[in-house]
């Protein structure tokens, strides 16, 4: 993300208040992002809630709509979609409970729901699902204070004991933990 100079900062600063509206109004037309964010910091009735629930829709809609000939690597493909989903939920509100919450979610749905595509031929996607563990796990322990890393641990250490009951777990190219330890 560029950082802006002093003197593009002394030319906003000269611009009358209508130039600097068409500016604004211009850059929200152009960039979906830029618009949810200056919503959220703005607008009254774009809060936290409705962005993480709108946010938890989108991610069931991707991996519930995912199609194609190989269901495994399509649910990679929409996996791969969930976390850019959850990356720009975090970009807007700069809330790091809310992407660990967002991790959960989609983890549910996945453990819900598509567990039997682990053992499919292409491993993608159980790999996938390891690092997004993996992930979450760490931030938890980067982000959050010591109190929700209990509160979390018995979500994370079901997810753990499935990955790593799975015969693909020696494949993995990184080392999985058996479970997530609390500080």
């Amino acid at each position: 993300m560029p950082v802006p100079s002093a003197d593009f900062k002394q030319a906003l600063k000269k611009l009358s208040e209508k130039e600097k509206e068409a500016l604004v109004l211009r850059l929200v037309r152009k960039d979906a992002e830029a618009y949810d964010a200056l919503a959220f910091e703005l607008l009254e009735d774009v809060t936290l809630e409705t962005l993480f629930d709108r946010s938890t829709t989108t991610i069931h809609d991707i991996m519930f709509s995912v199609s194609g000939r190989s269901l495994s690597k399509a649910l990679s493909r929409g996996l791969k979609k969930a976390t850019q989903e959850i990356a720009r939920y975090q970009r807007i509100t700069k809330d790091r409970k809310g992407e660990v919450e967002l991790h959960l979610y989609l983890l549910h749905l996945l453990f819900e729901n598509f567990t039997g595509q682990f053992e499919s031929i292409y491993k993608g996607f159980y790999v996938a699902t390891a690092r997004l563990v993996l992930r979450t796990m760490m931030l938890i322990k980067k982000h959050l204070h010591e109190d929700y890393h209990l509160e979390y641990q018995d979500q994370l250490n079901t997810f753990l004991t499935d990955l790593n009951g799975r015969s693909k777990r020696r494949q993995l190219p990184f080392n999985l933990p058996m479970q997530f330890e609390v500080e």
